[in-house]
């Protein structure tokens, strides 16, 4: 080779004597060490193992998985959009492209730094409120009524199915009997 040093790419075939010449150890027993580059590889491992077997992994991948705020996914070009008859110069665009979306983006992420934990914090309240009233008031309540009025569904269905029923059928036989044509004059 002339003067180049060719590094392999596969981090397995990587090794780094340390050892020098003449410490005396038996050649034997040397451990390659591994490289930085090995090093940092199996540490991102170990990072991603840990990060798949939690529950907030998928939260933070994908943040809206029952895409209830389609309507927000708003671009530059569904805001502001010229006409081929009227246009402003390539810079003013670009520089108009790129300011809005920082500004979007960086508002965005200012007001959820200020903002994000409070209101969670008192949606979390809220939800907790309403399911203990639902879980603890209301759905006791709904049972007693429907307990206790029992008796009155089933005197409700023999009324219709006595009464009622075998007018509307009379009725439809009445009329279905009747028939009606459009002739043109």
């Amino acid at each position: 080779m002339t003067g180049t040093m060719m590094r392999s790419m596969d981090p397995s075939e990587t090794e780094i004597d340390l050892s020098d010449a003449g410490d005396g150890e038996d050649d034997g027993e040397q451990q390659p060490w591994k490289t930085q580059l090995e090093t940092v590889l199996e540490e991102e491992e170990e990072d991603d193992l840990i990060s798949t077997q939690s529950d907030t992994r998928p939260l933070i991948d994908e943040r809206d998985p029952k895409q209830i705020n389609e309507c927000l996914k708003v671009t530059f070009q569904d805001v502001i959009a010229e006409p081929v008859s009227v246009r402003s110069g390539d810079r003013v665009w670009i520089w108009s492209h790129a300011l809005f979306e920082v500004c979007r983006v960086w508002c965005y992420r200012i007001i959820t730094a200020l903002l994000a934990i409070p209101v969670s914090l008192i949606a979390g309240v809220l939800f907790a409120i309403l399911s203990f009233i639902h879980i603890w008031f209301l759905t006791p309540c709904v049972q007693v009524v429907l307990i206790n009025t029992g008796w009155l569904q089933m005197l409700w269905s023999s009324v219709l199915d006595i009464f009622i029923l075998p007018f509307c059928q009379s009725v439809a036989k009445c009329c279905g009997g009747i028939s009606i044509r459009f002739t043109r004059e």
